[in-house]
């Protein structure tokens, strides 16, 4: 049997979501969190583009919209950062909608908000 998509790389990005809620637990803005994970990917050598925009398509043909994505990792993991009580489908499906729109695999939904660090890896079936 195979492993994950991206197992080590969705691994180790989770590894380091889970470090920094431990080290600042929950209640803080989504920007804290993002500054914070910005300086550890630089130390745990994960590549990364924060904040960045992700180009939408349809039947094929590039869109004027486009998506800001939170997190592109290892140019082809998408991460989005919620602060919130707990994950709910409507933030899933915008990592869904993220992934479909931009031909990308592999989400990650990453929510700082709870007692405990919760996440959902999320898969584009489309396209694999």
């Amino acid at each position: 049997m195979s492993g994950l998509l991206y197992e080590d790389q969705t691994f180790k990005i989770i590894g380091v979501c889970m470090n920094v809620h431990r080290n600042l637990g929950s209640g803080f803005l989504e920007s804290v969190y993002q500054e914070v994970l910005c300086r550890e990917f630089i130390e745990e050598e994960i590549p990364f583009e924060d904040q960045k925009l992700l180009p939408i398509y349809y039947k094929g043909q590039k869109l004027d919209k486009y998506y800001r994505a939170d997190f592109l990792c290892f140019d082809r993991i998408i991460l989005e950062l919620k602060t919130a009580t707990f994950i709910n489908k409507s933030m899933e499906k915008q990592v869904i909608n993220y992934l479909k729109a931009t031909h990308k695999q592999v989400g990650l939904l990453i929510n700082f908000g709870e007692k405990s660090l919760t996440w959902k890896r999320l898969i584009n079936t489309s396209a694999i």
